[in-house]
């Protein structure tokens, strides 16, 4: 593949405020291996590899067995997800998919139920934001490893 430009080196000031965005994501109260299911989730269905091989590596180091993280590809019918983490994971897809349904009312009850609005609405933020990195990194064409 071609290389492509890089963002922080040509609009600094943009990649600064989506740096504030990862600041404030680690100062939530989701759980690490929360934020990065969420993360590994949403940069699947992206098809970003530079996300997927970054917040593997970073779930890994948490001790996350390679097991589930193979296992997010097919969450909803693996049995090694809890409740939360299934409402969260159903979350992460709806959000990522605006374009087939947006966010149903079913999962957003669901999810506001077991996390509450404080969460919920980090929950969302995380989504956001790592759906933000995908785009920037699909786009831009980034490696793992490289900037």
């Amino acid at each position: 593949m071609s290389a492509r430009i890089q963002l922080a080196n040509l609009v600094p000031t943009a990649v600064k405020a989506m740096m504030g965005l990862e600041s404030y994501l680690g100062g939530t109260d989701i759980p690490f291996i929360l934020k990065e299911l969420i993360k590994l989730r949403a940069s699947m269905i992206n098809g970003c590899a530079y996300c997927i091989e970054m917040h593997a590596e970073a779930a890994m180091a948490e001790q996350e067995s390679p097991q589930r993280l193979l296992a997010l590809a097919a969450w909803r019918e693996s049995p090694l997800f809890d409740e939360r983490e299934r409402a969260v994971l159903a979350l992460t897809d709806e959000v990522t998919r605006l374009d087939e349904q947006g966010l149903s009312e079913e999962t957003y009850q669901r999810a506001l139920g077991l996390l509450g609005e404080t969460l919920l609405a980090q929950c969302l933020m995380q989504i956001v934001t790592i759906n933000a990195w995908n785009r920037i990194a699909v786009a831009t064409r980034m490696e793992h490893g490289h900037s």
